[in-house]
């Protein structure tokens, strides 16, 4: 448990750079409030003007997020797939592809087995497919599933500007669209991978975007985008989709019976109506989604999943689940082995802690850093000193409660990563939005401290991105944790092992069958992962069974060329495949 907490908490050389950059704003800031006032008063006066133009403000996000990105592929290029969620992510996208919603099961499907994909009742990834759908748009439009990836992190970070046009000013509005461009849209592997954050993320931007929107005016659109954002909510992240759409269905409600008379008819007709009916026919489409893959119209892909193989629940109340008959190592070590740690050091009080710290930790660095935490933590004390209770609205009240309903969701589930609060980032940013101009307006001593700072956060975030872009030529990201990639980590894997053997395959005349060894001290991804037509590939992997089961898909792909790896660190060797090969 130490080790873990260690491992989480080591400061990488980009953090340090972060911190030590903080440290220098809160010391101008404070020592020198009036340092370089003309030129950010020249400068916010431009900024202001444009951020009038609300409508300009947000595609001007849309192609920021899409030409900064494309501007460092020389530097980050387009990342080739290696985490087991990919993969099965891109599954999802070929069987779109395809025309299809499953496919069907193998007739050699054991030596296909693999995380994150059912095999039976049909061949399909276990995810909801949004994620899934944006990759099969990137490979529609351009022939690549980045360009999907690519296109929905720029509708991201321009949802999260749409969206704090309703809560905050213009000016802040804009300022947060480019955030969110610089902390999420460049470095992380939300946009330098494939298993996803923007798609929800951009659910939940529509979803607190409309709902001021229809409070102050009922317009039809704002319904429509409201029940949009739901939709999408559904499909990419639906348990965290729904805790989070709990608050936000009590305030609709509440606004709702405050009417009285026409105006609730109104209001019923006008968006309650409208938003039943989106959301009658989501739950129609997911119905059948289900039913064509499981069998069943009430039945997740990724409920059969669990059932299948894993034996820890995805909550930390439910109990460990019976042992299902796993048919490799390689399942039964992680779905026995890491699956069932994670769960017991969750259902551990102390253990529970340091989970919760760890979470908050990750959680705090991927999306604010250190510069970012400073005007939280300042407009909490000022809070807390008793100059915000005056100002107490339902606006507060409602942030508050979303900020607690989203804590308590996310922290009862067993496994975490960043992407899991991805239906939450709007909310995140508009909090972090009320907390810049909260402390512009903070004075100390009759000093405008807070203006001071309000600047210095703004220069230093583009030092921090200026060192982020310079971080690989100058050697900062070196030895760097990779997984998974945050925006002060190294640059995810542009070309693994398995890529590069399948490339030189490829290159082979003939087609070709790769059977897999494995070895649980070297193991970090799988590499047994397919398309959706198995038998049309070029390069097949399968899975090692042994001599017998594998001569047997040996004799079903008789005229392949039949190979064996036995994925390492470093030094993978692709060697012929013979009887005595198998480990």
């Amino acid at each position: 448990m130490l080790t873990i907490l260690k491992l989480h908490m080591i400061f990488t050389k980009v953090m340090e750079i972060e911190l030590a950059l903080t440290f220098m704003a809160l010391l101008v800031a404070f020592l020198f409030p009036r340092f370089g006032s003309s030129f950010f008063l020249r400068a916010e006066s431009s900024f202001s003007r444009l951020a009038q133009r609300k409508k300009l403000s947000v595609v001007l996000v849309f192609l920021f997020a899409l030409g900064a990105r494309a501007a460092i592929l020389p530097i980050l290029p387009i990342p080739q797939p290696h985490i087991d969620d990919e993969f099965s992510y891109l599954l999802g996208a070929d069987t779109f592809l395809h025309g299809r919603l499953a496919n069907p099961p193998h007739p050699m499907w054991i030596h296909f087995e693999t995380f994150h994909v059912i095999q039976q009742p049909t061949y399909a990834s276990k995810y909801p497919p949004a994620q899934a759908l944006i990759l099969a748009a990137g490979r529609l439009l351009a022939g690549r599933p980045f360009v999907g990836v690519w296109l929905s992190t720029g509708l991201m970070c321009a949802a999260i500007c749409w969206m704090l046009q309703a809560w905050v000013s213009p000016s802040w509005a804009l300022v947060g669209g480019i955030f969110a461009v610089v902390r999420l849209g460049l470095f992380t592997y939300w946009v330098d991978g494939y298993w996803g954050g923007a798609a929800a993320a951009l659910g939940g931007a529509l979803v607190l975007g409309a709902l001021p929107r229809i409070f102050r005016s009922r317009d039809l659109v704002d319904t429509l985008l409201l029940g949009l954002g739901i939709a999408i909510l559904a499909n990419s992240r639906p348990f965290e989709g729904f805790v989070f759409c709990i608050p936000v269905a009590i305030a609709l409600f509440v606004w709702l019976f405050r009417k009285n008379g026409s105006e609730f008819w109104l209001s019923v007709r006008r968006v309650i109506l409208p938003v039943s009916i989106v959301l009658l026919m989501v739950a129609f489409g997911m119905a059948y989604y289900f039913w064509r893959v499981t069998g069943n119209p009430f039945r997740m892909p990724y409920q059969v999943s669990e059932d299948t193989y894993s034996v820890a629940p995805t909550l930390i109340w439910q109990p460990l689940k019976p042992v299902p008959p796993y048919r490799t190592d390689v399942l039964r070590d992680f779905y026995l082995g890491e699956g069932v740690r994670h769960y017991r050091i969750a259902r551990n009080p102390v253990g529970a802690i340091i989970v919760w710290m760890i979470r908050i930790g990750e959680t705090v660095l991927f999306y604010f850093g250190f510069i970012l935490l400073v005007p939280l933590v300042i407009s909490i004390l000022i809070w807390l000193r008793g100059s915000a209770y005056r100002r107490w609205s339902e606006r507060t009240t409602f942030l508050i409660a979303a900020s607690v309903f989203s804590v308590v969701g996310i922290g009862v589930e067993v496994f975490y990563f960043p992407h899991y609060t991805a239906p939450i980032v709007g909310l995140l940013f508009v909090i972090l939005m009320i907390s810049m101009s909260e402390i512009r307006r903070w004075r100390l001593g009759g000093r405008n401290v807070g203006l001071a700072l309000s600047r210095a956060i703004l220069a230093v975030c583009f030092l921090m991105l200026i060192t982020r872009l310079a971080a690989s030529p100058l050697q900062l990201l070196k030895d760097e944790s990779q997984f998974p990639a945050k925006w002060y980590n190294a640059l995810p894997v542009a070309t693994t092992d398995r890529s590069m053997i399948d490339a030189k395959l490829q290159g082979f005349p003939g087609d070709h069958v790769v059977i897999v060894g494995y070895n649980k001290e070297d193991r970090s991804y799988d590499w047994v992962y397919n398309s959706a037509d198995i038998d049309s590939q070029k390069v097949i992997w399968a899975r090692d069974l042994g001599p017998a089961e594998n001569a047997e898909l040996l004799r079903y792909y008789e005229g392949r060329h039949a190979w064996y790896v036995f994925p390492k660190d470093a030094d993978t060797e692709l060697t012929p495949y013979r009887a005595d090969s198998s480990q």
